[in-house]
């Protein structure tokens, strides 16, 4: 571990502790803007415009400020909360919001440019996502329709989003962009195993980014990390249903910026399609790189595949498998991680023939299958892992049979 990931996981912890005791706390705010004082506040009814302007203060004020948000279910046209703002603000969600049924677009939900927020409570944004679902084509071709995103945290800094509920979003459930210094802790994220495109949170161009004591259900990844993520930490997450823990997908488009400095440890993955997973696209628009990626003290429950490096992904079979991915993915430790499969190939490890894997570290595995598709194995191609430890499966032992 890099002495920069150590000094980024120590102050996680120290994070942690201060919020354990702090997360029952009332609010530290000078000023606090309750939404009654906008408007008759009556659950059942349109809240778009008291939050808006309650936002306006609370953002302009040169104190720092609670906007609180009483208990009932309410409704949301669409609420965009944008910065800078002079002081820190504490956005306090004591009841639900729910998004139109039909909304359309890009956004729900989005916070922008904010240093020092803080996004507390036990609240829930539902996404009301169950009509749009049979509209979500993008798991079946490129050129679909968009669906809003339920949360956006575009740009935000030094801050803090705890004990909230993401429920049935119509796309992604959270989406982290151009973040620095940004904490996830105690959230849960739950849509249905059949919900499309529903990532429960999907980072991108993001740095220092932790996702602590979280339990996410959705119809795809668990939490997706995309180009440019770098020092990222996952750590006490419970993951499934869904599609697992992945970086990736890389290598779609040009210009992506490199991937380094992921640790996934301490987590749980319950009846997913994969575990923890690197993808990338073969025909890749341009050269990458995902580097220093460790995945350590896993506990896998009945999971497809458990351990998986494929550099063909390919979900519409669009692309050219024959036209090995560009990205080089290099120093990836798989360490401690145990349970049961739900198919026989317990490890994937499919590298690109054109950049082979590089110092890709396999120890101290334990996994068991009891299906009748025969005996538990792993594939290998275009790599040459660094074994150490118990081996269960043997590293490699089986040959890749290309799709």
């Amino acid at each position: 571990m890099s002495t920069i990931q150590s000094s980024f996981l120590i102050a996680t912890v120290l994070m942690l502790l201060l919020l354990d005791f702090t997360v029952d706390a009332q609010s530290s705010a000078d000023v606090v803007f309750p939404l009654k004082r906008y408007g008759t506040i009556v659950p059942g009814t349109d809240i778009t415009k008291a939050l808006a302007n309650a936002w306006k203060d609370a953002c302009t004020s040169n104190r720092s400020s609670a906007i609180v948000i009483p208990g009932g279910i309410f409704k949301v046209k669409e609420g965009i909360f944008k910065g800078p703002c002079n002081s820190p603000i504490d956005f306090q969600l004591g009841g639900t919001l729910q998004a139109p049924k039909s909304l359309q677009g890009n956004n729900w939900i989005t916070f922008e440019r904010i240093d020092r927020l803080t996004l507390s409570g036990e609240g829930v944004f539902d996404g009301q996502g169950k009509a749009a679902w049979k509209k979500n084509d993008c798991h079946k071709r490129i050129n679909c329709a968009q669906l809003p995103i339920s949360l956006r945290f575009n740009f935000i800094t030094n801050s803090i989003v705890k004990r909230i509920t993401s429920l049935d979003s119509k796309n992604f459930h959270i989406n982290v962009l151009g973040c620095n210094n940004l904490t996830f802790h105690n959230i849960n994220i739950t849509a249905p195993e059949n919900s499309p495109n529903t990532d429960g949170i999907h980072i991108g161009r993001s740095n220092r980014i932790a996702i602590t004591m979280s339990k996410i259900a959705t119809g795809d990844d668990c939490i997706s990390l995309g180009d440019g993520s770098k020092q990222i930490n996952i750590t006490n997450v419970t993951c499934g249903p869904g599609h697992g823990i992945s970086i990736g997908s890389l290598g779609r488009y040009t210009n992506e910026e490199p991937v380094e400095g992921v640790i996934v440890n301490n987590c749980t993955i319950i009846n997913t399609t994969n575990g923890v997973r690197i993808k990338t696209w073969p025909a890749s628009a341009a050269s990458g790189t995902a580097t220093n990626m460790q995945f350590l003290d896993i506990i896998m429950v009945n999971v497809s595949n458990p351990i998986l490096i494929d550099q063909e992904y390919c979900p519409w079979n669009q692309c050219n498998r024959k036209i090995p991915s560009k990205i080089k993915i290099s120093k990836v430790s798989f360490k401690n991680i145990r349970g049961s499969c739900a198919t026989p190939v317990a490890i994937k490890l499919i590298c690109s023939r054109h950049l082979p894997c590089d110092e890709v570290k396999v120890g101290d595995i334990d996994l068991t299958y009891n299906g009748i598709k025969g005996p538990i194995t792993s594939q290998c191609t275009n790599v040459r892992p660094i074994i150490s430890g118990k081996q269960n499966p043997k590293i490699c032992s089986s040959p890749y049979v290309v799709p």
